[in-house]
């Protein structure tokens, strides 16, 4: 419910004040209560206009007098505003401590609050959130913490310093200090800009610093398999146990769509029989802890009865005995140079092969296959359908060159 809300300048006679000379005092009301604050400033009875509250004449002393006093005003409706803006009680005495400076609350810090921000998502992992969320916050965390020293030479920086410059200020150096790439610089401010939402909630930050920044990201092109390539790798049998061992395990991740960590953690009680009598995946992905369900292809099942009776397995409870992600992409790509696969063989790879080489390439619904990437958004799994769209193009502009002739 709006408040009645008054301002008047008046004379007041002061103790021991003999001459003809008044102070001007400013009453501010809000529904019916008031207060009153000097303005340090004096002025003669016969000067004064009590209608307008301002002094008569158009002298420059009258009119720089009349200036100041307009500027206080104008401080006045500024203080209203910001207790609006602010959502706080709006009275005559929490104007007049605004404008006084009076119970200045402590600012509130951007390392505080991100540190809160990430002991909270601590307190809810395995609940709301997953290993891998608390680890990005981290990271960015100790991000901001290394650009405040080396831009500011600040342990910590009050919110209300943030604007533009701040943020343009920190892309520069996570990809000139940091060496980001532009989606990876992205990614952290992302991250960052959760914690800029945060503050502006609860109106500890007037301004969005990100307005007019641009977030897009490049648009990266996906690396997978062809389907000539996936039968080179599954056909080749190394004679060297360790090669054997990551070749089988990066084969079971491009017929399951499985990342590396999800790979690595795989129970044995995970592999279950679906709605249709057959063996399936029913696991949670480590990055977003959301489900994934996914039936198994023969050739997965067959690398699975490979290392049904290993030791290893067996006492850590897992399907397969995964090597370090480092050790794994080492291996494969001596794999790659063995098998004559000309690409940068990596174990993501093995996921966006299953996307666009074994799934949606032979017609599965996209919606189908976001569901067993454990997608959270489709718009994710139709970056994969862009690497179909452009093999369609490779493959049209061979025909036109066909009918050229």
């Amino acid at each position: 419910m709006d408040k009645s809300f008054g301002l008047l300048f008046h004379l007041k006679k002061e103790n021991k004040n003999y001459d003809d000379q008044l102070t001007v005092y400013m009453r501010i009301t809000v529904d019916g209560s008031y207060c009153e604050i000097s303005t340090k400033r004096k002025c003669s009875s016969s000067s004064w206009n009590a209608s307008a509250g301002r002094i008569n004449g158009k002298s420059d002393q009258a009119k720089a007098f009349n200036s100041y006093l307009d500027t206080l005003q104008q401080k006045v409706f500024e203080a209203k505003r910001k207790l609006i803006e602010t959502d706080k009680e709006i009275s005559a005495e929490s104007i007049k401590d605004l404008l006084l400076g009076r119970n200045k609350q402590r600012p509130q810090m951007l390392l505080e609050v991100f540190k809160y921000h990430n002991e909270q998502i601590a307190a809810l992992v395995g609940q709301e959130y997953a290993p891998g969320t608390l680890d990005r916050y981290q990271t960015s965390y100790r991000h901001t913490q290394s650009f405040l020293d080396w831009r500011y030479k600040l342990k910590d920086i009050d919110i209300s310093k943030l604007n533009y410059e701040f943020i343009s200020e920190y892309e520069f150096w996570l990809k000139s200090v940091r060496k980001c790439g532009h989606n990876t610089t992205i990614k952290y401010l992302s991250n960052f800009k959760k914690i800029i939402i945060r503050c502006i909630k609860n109106g500890w930050l007037q301004k969005d610093p990100f307005i007019g920044f641009n977030m897009t990201k490049k648009e990266v092109e996906r690396t997978a398999l062809t389907e000539y390539e996936l039968e080179l790798l599954e056909t080749k049998k190394f004679h060297i146990q360790r090669l054997e061992l990551v070749k089988n395990i990066f084969l079971f991740s491009c017929y399951t769509g499985l990342a590396y960590a999800d790979v690595q953690k795989l129970k044995r009680s995970e592999i279950v029989i679906g709605i249709d009598g057959e063996k399936w995946i029913f696991t949670k992905r480590q990055k977003t802890d959301s489900p994934s369900r996914i039936p198994l292809l023969p050739v997965a099942l067959g690398i699975l009865r490979l290392y049904e009776d290993d030791p290893q397995c067996k006492f850590r409870d897992r399907v397969l005995p995964v090597l370090s992600n480092q050790k794994m992409n080492s291996y494969l790509k001596e794999i790659a140079d063995s098998c004559g696969i000309n690409k940068n063989l990596t174990y993501h790879i093995a996921r966006h092969t299953f996307a666009t080489t074994v799934t949606l390439s032979n017609g599965v619904p996209i919606e189908t296959v976001s569901r067993m990437l454990g997608h959270r958004n489709i718009k994710t799994t139709q970056h994969y359908a862009k690497i179909l769209d452009r093999k369609i193009s490779d493959d049209m502009m061979d025909l036109r060159q066909k009918y050229r002739r």
